[in-house]
């Protein structure tokens, strides 16, 4: 019964320090801070900026779409009112 009791007083005696270093750590220090203001900016910023950059994809592909639709229209119906009409060349 007495070994137990050495093993336990050693346990807590080494945990000591190990748990002081581990407290002491970056990671443990920002953990307990918590996150940086300036950080939370700059993804703000990006998150903003990849935002816009979505949107701007999206009407891109939106244009390209009534393009294509345009261009399918004029290849199957060549004569319809939609069609652009051809000049005729100028008689001399």
């Amino acid at each position: 019964m007495l070994w137990l009791l050495g093993f336990v007083l050693l346990l807590i005696a080494l945990l000591i320090p190990i748990l002081a270093i581990v407290l002491d750590s970056p990671v443990a220090r920002n953990l307990f801070r918590g996150p940086d203001p300036r950080v939370i900016e700059e993804i703000t910023r990006r998150l903003q900026t990849l935002e816009d950059d979505v949107s701007n994809l999206e009407h891109s592909v939106e244009t390209l779409r009534e393009e294509t639709q345009f261009v399918q229209r004029l290849l199957e119906k060549p004569d319809s009112p939609d069609s652009p009409r051809q000049l005729s060349p100028p008689e001399s």
